[in-house]
């Protein structure tokens, strides 16, 4: 064996057992050229050490192994290779794996990656999901494995083992290294929004395209591109108005992006015309554009809407009408096709009416709910104990934030005082400046 090797064995054997993981950590960045280097003996290295004892040596020798796959890499070294780092996965220390988390968030990439190449998406979900598992503190934790978990499950078209990640609530961030790269952070919302959109659930997807136009950013980023796209679709498909940007929007989003992004912009005026001819028509005109960006599902479920919503202002209006006078009045071919709009809308809760068949009319009716009953009561509370659990969040990351060092540094900085000092008139700009730079410290921190 290679003397480089046999030191590097030595350094993990000696700081493992001290506990010293971070001089280890960096031991292991400067050795990585090393690892490469000697690819031919990294299995060999791998038999001297224990998982669970040595877990960041072993994370970096299945970081470089994995880095030298290519495509003249033989079936029976893959097999290999992913049985390791399934057995990794399992058995290693999270203690010592999250002192090395950008290594270890850079194994979990590159494993997805190759089980993509392969074709095989559905064999990487149980791997990926054991990884975040073991690298997370708190459910809440998002780490830039979820957007490996999510990709895996769009590909293999298997959403509920990225669902149970999903429909938690964003807490905190995972510290991988110097910075959580923003990219994963984006496609973690991106991703999971289009699972939201497979299964139907629209405003949950809505909430996350949301997530991804509010992310603070100097500089146009192809996924917000395709978010704020996703987002005016789907806000149409739930709130059937306009999109009322949120204010917290990305500045880019309104300088950059608005421009890039004229057809689904007209989309949204024409909708709001309430005319489903003048839709159909420019649907088609943009054909091609939405097909080539993977919206075309959407803007059938926009037409879809749009008729519903049509359907719906005639109930606000009349008590009673032909099948023929609402065919007409919402632009559908026949009265057939309006009786099966309104059938569904029925079943769906949408509307309450009742269809008389002899002489097809169509009898608009009252919500028989008068949210009197245990059920309501028990969403009530339901949303009282999430409006609690929001507000110590807050508190806690408010005790959090006067603690931190940074802020009590900067909160406490001799420019404070000067800017108190300049008289009644310098008073509000003080008190503005004060809370300008709160903001700016609490963004530094968070």
């Amino acid at each position: 064996m290679a003397t480089a090797l046999e030191q590097f064995v030595n350094n993990v054997r000696q700081l493992s057992a001290q506990g010293n993981f971070r001089e280890l950590t960096e031991i292991i960045q400067k050795s990585l050229d090393v690892l490469s280097k000697n690819g031919q003996h990294l299995d060999n290295v791998l038999e001297t050490l224990e998982t669970f004892q040595h877990s960041l040596g072993i994370l970096a020798i299945l970081l470089v192994k994995l880095n030298l796959l290519s495509a003249a890499t033989t079936n029976e070294y893959q097999e290999v290779l992913f049985s390791q780092i399934q057995e990794f996965i399992n058995v290693c220390n999270p203690d010592q794996i999250r002192h090395a988390g950008d290594l270890y968030a850079d194994l979990s990439h590159q494993y997805t990656k190759a089980v993509i190449d392969l074709k095989t998406p559905q064999r990487g979900i149980p791997i990926i999901r054991a990884a975040i598992k073991k690298i997370q503190t708190c459910e809440g934790q998002l780490t830039s494995l979820h957007s490996d978990l999510c990709q895996l499950c769009l590909l293999a078209m298997n959403f509920k083992p990225a669902l149970e990640f999903l429909d938690v609530e964003i807490t905190t961030i995972a510290n991988e290294g110097p910075q959580f790269d923003t990219k994963y952070f984006l496609q973690y919302f991106y991703y999971g929004g289009m699972i939201y959109l497979a299964l139907k659930n629209y405003e949950r997807a809505l909430y996350l395209f949301e997530v991804i136009i509010t992310t603070p950013a100097l500089a146009v980023s192809h996924i917000m591109l395709e978010g704020y796209k996703k987002y005016l679709l789907v806000y149409l498909i739930v709130n059937g108005k306009a999109p009322n940007l949120p204010k917290n929007v990305s500045q880019a989003i309104c300088r950059y992006i608005k421009p890039l992004c004229q057809p689904y912009l007209d989309l949204v005026s024409v909708y709001m015309n309430n005319n489903s001819i003048e839709l159909q028509m420019l649907l088609n005109k943009y054909q091609e554009l939405f097909s080539r960006d993977e919206n075309t599902g959407l803007t059938k479920q926009i037409l879809v809407c749009l008729t519903k919503n049509n359907i719906k202002r005639l109930t606000r209006t009349f008590l009673t009408l032909s099948l023929a006078d609402v065919a007409s009045r919402v632009q559908l071919g026949s009265p057939v096709e309006a009786e099966i709009y309104i059938l569904k809308m029925i079943s769906q809760n949408e509307i309450y009416a009742t269809i008389n068949k002899k002489d097809g009319m169509v009898v608009f009716n009252d919500s028989p709910q008068r949210f009197n009953n245990p059920m309501t009561f028990a969403q009530i509370e339901s949303r009282i104990s999430d409006c609690m659990r929001l507000d110590a969040k807050f508190q806690q990351m408010e005790e959090e934030i006067l603690v931190n060092p940074l802020y009590v540094k900067k909160a406490t900085s001799p420019n404070d005082e000067e800017g108190g000092a300049g008289g009644g008139g310098g008073g509000a700009s003080s008190s503005s400046n004060k809370s300008s730079r709160m903001m700016e410290v609490e963004s530094s921190i968070y």
